[in-house]
This record gives structure tokens, sequence and C-alpha cells, in this order.
């Protein structure tokens, strides 16, 4: 049985920290956090890396300054990578700062995974995710830019009145009307209500008035739009999916810019076994 556990590890591979606790084999009614308490900065080419039960759900927090997010492990082993530099920027500056940390996961209860809620929502994702779902990739990703990344959509943020670092990180791209995102649940979930918030830097930003949704069924959803600062909000009955792509995206061509970009995407409903 695979033990829940936290490491931080420094580019040489050598182990920084550790803390893991006895598994469990199926959800609790209550759970207890596993807390890793860091005292040194982070270094470039630093990583944590926890371990889990494939197939378990999970509360995650990395970082004081990130939401925890509710996620799915596909794979026992999850791996991220300290950002700095330019990758810095799509994070609050306060996160992964200073020489005191705060790491903690811990498995979700059954009330916690039999909710309905925003099935899109991982604060935690990265490009090279593979292992921690939900997850988001694009097509195109303007100037593979972090503060333009895929990972924006999905990190929980809606404020949407600027762009560039955060707190106006986005998904943008690069003016291309073939631009697509793709959002991956890792296992089967039913949903009925899609919210959209495009970013609203007007006038540099234009907008989309009308996207489309190809779900992993098979079945499409139209979405027309508006310029809006608010949210976009579509129901439709209930749908059993797997993954879901934003295609289609039509700007308005009479407006002077040619930026449109997405905030957030919101993917609700529930487990679709449990």
């Amino acid at each position: 049985m695979t033990a829940l556990s936290i490491s931080i590890h420094n580019a040489a591979g050598e182990l920084l920290a550790h803390a893991s606790q006895a598994d469990t084999e199926c959800a609790p009614k209550a759970a207890t956090w596993l807390n890793l308490v860091y005292t040194a900065d982070y270094a470039e080419g630093d990583t944590i890396t926890v371990t889990a039960r494939r197939g378990a759900h999970l509360l995650l927090q990395l970082d004081d300054a990130l939401d925890p997010a509710l996620v799915y492990a596909t794979e026992e082993t999850y791996r991220f990578i300290i950002p700095f530099a330019e990758k810095r920027l799509s994070y609050n500056p306060k996160t992964f700062n200073g020489s005191l940390h705060l790491l903690r996961v811990r498995y979700a209860t059954e009330d916690e995974i039999a909710s309905y809620r925003n099935l899109a929502f991982n604060s935690h994702d990265t490009a090279a995710n593979a292992s921690f779902f939900p997850h988001a990739s694009a097509n195109i990703e303007t100037r593979g830019e972090s503060v333009f990344a895929a990972r924006n959509a999905i990190n929980g943020n809606t404020a949407n009145e600027s762009h560039g670092a955060w707190p106006y990180e986005s998904w943008g791209i690069n003016k291309d009307p073939n631009a697509e995102l793709h959002l991956d649940f890792g296992r089967a979930v039913t949903v009925d209500r899609l919210v959209l918030v495009t970013r609203a830097d007007f006038p540099h930003d234009n907008y989309w008035k009308q996207a489309t949704v190809l779900f992993s069924d098979g079945s499409t959803l139209s979405l027309p739009m508006q310029k809006s600062r608010e949210p976009h909000v579509f129901t439709f009955e209930p749908k059993t999916i797997t993954a879901l792509t934003l295609k289609e995206l039509l700007k308005d061509e009479d407006a002077p810019s040619p930026f449109p970009a997405l905030s957030q995407i919101e993917v609700y409903g529930h487990e679709a076994a449990l």
C-alpha cells in the first residue's frame, strides 16, 4: 500500500525534507492533514513530490498562498517544480517565497468527494502534470509565457480587468482563431453547468461572440457570448464525460483589438461513480 507522503528534493536529487503517514483503504468520514514544515529558502531546481494511492481523491496545498485543491490521483506520484524567474509571474508573489513554508495533503472525505462542485479547479496544475487531475492544456499559448498558460484558466482566479502577471494571468491564444483549450478530468464525472470568465481588459482586449464545447461523449454545446466583465453561465442536461475541449472561438471582427483571452473556466457537477 502506498504511503501518503510529501518530499522536497534539490536539483541534484538530494532529499531536503520529508513527511509521511500510513495510507487508508477508502475515503474517510474525517481526515487529518499530513503537514510538512520546511524552514529554508527554495533554490532553483527544487522539487516537491507527493505520493498517494492511485485512484484516490486528495486535498492538496503545497503553499499557504495557494488555495487547497481537491484532486484525483491517476498515478501514485505527483511532481511539482518550484517556479523561478518568468515562471513565477503567474503566481501570487508570496507563493514559495521566504524561509518558512507549510505544505500539506490529506485524503478527501466522503462528503467532499460526493459534493456538487467546480470540477475544473486545480490551483496546483502545471504543463507537465499527468498525475493529479483536473489538468488543462492548449494547442496555443501566447509566446509560451507563463502568464498566458492554459493552467491559469483553472487556478480559481477570476480577476479579469487587466492582463499579464498575477492577479491578471489568463489563457492567451496569440490571436489564433484555431486555439483550443483541453480540460481532462482524469476519470468520469457528471456535469451540467459551465462558466466562462473571459478577460475584459477593454479596450486592450477583444471578446468572443461565440465558442463551442466538444465533450468527450461526442456531443457539442454552442456558447453565445457578449462583451462583458461578468461570467458567462451555461446550463445543460447532465452528461457523463472524462474531458472537454473549448474550441471554435469566434471574436468580434469589428472590434479594434486582436486579443481575446480566457481568465477562467468552471465546470460544475459531481463524481460519476463513488
